[in-house]
């Protein structure tokens, strides 16, 4: 099966059944996208396929076939993407675990919502998990790559 990973298509061949997570860290050597839960419950495994947040440790190959697959890596080229700018300039990171998923959760959001309220943030952000407890700066960056982005 063919399918487009961060501008790049590449030919699956294995089982359709195995997890993208899987593909993108143990094949393509793609390691941003971080393995949590493994039961889709926390979020720092979330990649965009056709521009949708999904979680990457749950949705099978399968379902990606001829699709397109962002990775924290594609997100951009040189980490200026809004959403990458707004997580420096507040300090986001603490660990740095969950924050990959943070980030393509959050430029989801924000493909789909040029000025989220703090109701929309929370929603959206809801299944993403900072052990750390960084939301309140999660919050704020988002905000901040929300007014770069409008």
């Amino acid at each position: 099966m063919k399918v487009k990973i961060n501008g790049k298509t590449h030919d699956y061949r294995g089982d359709p059944s195995m997890p993208i997570l899987w593909y993108l860290r143990d094949e393509l050597s793609l390691t941003g996208t971080k393995y949590g839960c493994g039961m889709a419950l926390c979020g720092a495994c979330t990649v965009h396929l056709d521009g949708q947040a999904v979680r990457a440790c749950m949705t099978p190959m399968s379902v990606a076939e001829g699709g397109t697959i962002t990775t924290i890596e594609g997100l951009s080229e040189n980490g200026d993407h809004p959403v990458q700018q707004a997580w420096a300039e507040h300090n986001v990171p603490q660990c740095g675990y969950c924050q990959s998923g943070q980030m393509m959760q959050a430029a989801a959001l924000l493909a789909g919502n040029k000025n989220p309220g703090d109701a929309d943030i929370d929603q959206a952000m809801a299944g993403n998990i900072c052990r750390c407890g960084t939301y309140v700066r999660i919050r704020a960056a988002i905000k901040t790559a929300a007014e770069a982005t409008s």
